[in-house]
Formats: structure tokens, C-alpha cells, sequence
């Protein structure tokens, strides 16, 4: 039989160590992995603590979901299918991550534990640099002295001398035809001209450069984690050889200051993969390493699917009556309904 301690030792196991053990680790201001976030929006801050968010030790786990965010889809998803543990990839924060409810309220109507990685997973494995196309020479965690703050250079794969092999690569390692079916395909089911969908609108793309430019040596960045204009330069010093930025997870928007550095230094500049196809580049690979550490344990992934449609495409007819019968009888003036 295995239990939370049993995903908990095995998380520890696969980071080296990097999961907290004890309270202590989170008040001391010591453990590297327990970091504060805030954008300085009053009580929107969170600490990161990976590991154990809740659950009991000793509670039986016979099938654990592996989720980049845990949400209160992921919660109901768990309890629907009889998984006993979610281990979540980024920070799980009270309310935020279950619906708007205490998170333990929502677990506990499931018995369902919680775990949380993100800092503490990064840096473990080079896949998103080899699903880019190159081979890492040099990891940072927490370039320039920003936590979180990713970077990796690599040498371009023997098979990658364009920009365009990269985005190629990217399409098919990433499955997007298929994305690309499904989609039209549910376009024509719910007869939809509206409907996107963020892993085939976001894919990658070249914004300096040709499909032909060549490639030999990649600075790739995640512009979210507070990459700067400034670290840009500062590692284009430390690497003159590179001639490519690389930038994937989050985006950047034409003009971008990262984009018009690049430019000004007289690199390549391409989007890799956005963040929701993390489950695939992180999220997959946690998910087969929980499985060869804990054989007794079904593991499965939780993946998210976002998609947009006008308000005029959404819903069935029914449902469109409902909605504007809300806003004009209800929304718009302001009528209270009232409750015990």
C-alpha cells in the first residue's frame, strides 16, 4: 500500500532533496525553494512550498494526477475519477486554487491530498531545451539574482540549423495537427466560427529572422520570470557565440523592449512553446518519473484545454435566453435576490 508520505518521499527523491520537511523549513528564511511572490498587490502575495500542501500522511494513495495549475476543475476532475493526490506543478494558494473556497474545505469533500513543486522542479532535466532543438551548456535558476528567473544556452542539434527546423520540430513534437483537427472539428460540432484555442493560436513563431536564418548557438529565456532588456545584454557578454534568443513558456508583444534589445545586438528572435503546453514539457515527464518511483500507483495527467468563442456562438439556444434574461432582469438593474 502506498500513501502521501510514500508521493511525498518520492517527490524529494526525483528533486534531490528539494521538498520541505518540517515547518521549520518554511519560517526559518533558510530553505532555497521557499520563496516569497508578490507583485506588492495587498494580499495577493504567496509563499512557495513545495511538497505537501495538504493531506495526511498516512492516507492511502492509489492514484495520483499530475496538473500545471491545480483548479477547482482539477478538484472535481479528482474526485470524479477516484484520484487520491494532485501534485501540482505551480503554487497552490488558498481559494485562488479551489473555486474560491478554503482549499481544505474542497480537498476534504473529496479526500484529496495536495502537493506543490514549481522553483523546486526547475533546472532538473533539459527537455524543454532539447524539444526546442539544442543541447544546454549552461542552466540558470535565478539569473542576475532573480529567483525563478530561468536561463539556458545551448548549441544547436545537428538536425536544427534554421529557425524554421525549430518551429518544425516544435509542431511535431508537440502534436499541434492534431490540436489543429480537434479544433476544426469542433468548430463544425458546434457549428462555431469564433472558437480558438490557446496551444493553436500561440504557437510558435519567428519574429527576427527568416525561416532560413541559421542557428548555431541559443539563449532561450522565459520572459515571465523577470527576464530584462538588461540580463539580455549582460549574458550576450558573457556568450557572444550565441545568435539566437529564444524565448518560450510566456511571450512577448511586437516592439517589446527584449525584442528591439535583440535586434539591436543583431540576434535571431523566435517563440518556442507557450505555458500551456508545460504540461507536456514538465509536466509529462514528472508524471513518468511518479510512475517508475511508485509502481503500485496509477499516475495520470490532468491537462487544460482553454478555449474563446463569442458571446453570440456560446451556449445552445436555451442557454443564450438564460444569460441575457440574467444581465437585463437581473444585472443591469440591480435586483437583489434574496437569501437566508
Amino acid at each position: 500500500m502506498k500513501t502521501v508520505e510514500d508521493v511525498l518521499i518520492a517527490l524529494d527523491d526525483l528533486t534531490g532533496g528539494r521538498v520541505i520537511k518540517s515547518l521549520n523549513d518554511i519560517t526559518s528564511g533558510e530553505h532555497p525553494f521557499v520563496i516569497m511572490k508578490s507583485s506588492n498587490l495587498p494580499g495577493k502575495e504567496i509563499i512557495e512550498t513545495p511538497g505537501l500542501v495538504y493531506g495526511e500522511m498516512k492516507k492511502e494513495v492509489k492514484k495520483v494526477a499530475v496538473a500545471m495549475t491545480m483548479t477547482e476543475g482539477c478538484i472535481e476532475l479528482a474526485g470524479a475519477t477516484g484520484v487520491d493526490a494532485i501534485v501540482a506543478h505551480h503554487p497552490i494558494a488558498e481559494a485562488a486554487n479551489s473555486g474560491g473556497v478554503i482549499l481544505k474545505n474542497y480537498l476534504d469533500l473529496y479526500d484529496v491530498a495536495a502537493f506543490e513543486l514549481h522553483e523546486a522542479f526547475h533546472g532538473l532535466h533539459p527537455g524543454i531545451p532539447f524539444l526546442h532543438g539544442h543541447q544546454v551548456y549552461r542552466t540558470e535558476v535565478s539569473y542576475g539574482g532573480v529567483h525563478g528567473n530561468i536561463l539556458y544556452v545551448g548549441k544547436a542539434l545537428p538536425e536544427v540549423k534554421t529557425l524554421g527546423d525549430i518551429l518544425t520540430r516544435l509542431d511535431n513534437f508537440m502534436g499541434l495537427k492534431d490540436e489543429d483537427d480537434l479544433l476544426h472539428t469542433e468548430k463544425e460540432i458546434r457549428n462555431v466560427s469564433s472558437l480558438t484555442e490557446t496551444s493553436t493560436v500561440t504557437r510558435g513563431r519567428i519574429v527576427c529572422g527568416e525561416e532560413t536564418s541559421t542557428v548555431n548557438n541559443i539563449v532561450h529565456i522565459f520572459p515571465h520570470t523577470g527576464f530584462s532588456p538588461d540580463h539580455l545584454r549582460q549574458v550576450i557578454q558573457e556568450h557572444p557565440e550565441a545568435d539566437t534568443v529564444l524565448a518560450s513558456i510566456s511571450r512577448v508583444y511586437d516592439g517589446h523592449p527584449l525584442i528591439e534589445t535583440a535586434k539591436e545586438l543583431g540576434l535571431n528572435f523566435i517563440i518556442g512553446n507557450c505555458h500551456v503546453l508545460e504540461i507536456l514539457e514538465n509536466g509529462l515527464p514528472l508524471a513518468y518519473a511518479l510512475d517508475i518511483l511508485l509502481p503500485d500507483v496509477e499516475v495520470v495527467v490532468f491537462r487544460e484545454r482553454v478555449t474563446s468563442m463569442s458571446i453570440n456562438e456560446m451556449g445552445s439556444p436555451h442557454l443564450k435566453k438564460y444569460a441575457e434574461e440574467m444581465a437585463t432582469g437581473y444585472l443591469l438593474k440591480k435586483t437583489a435576490v434574496h437569501t437566508l
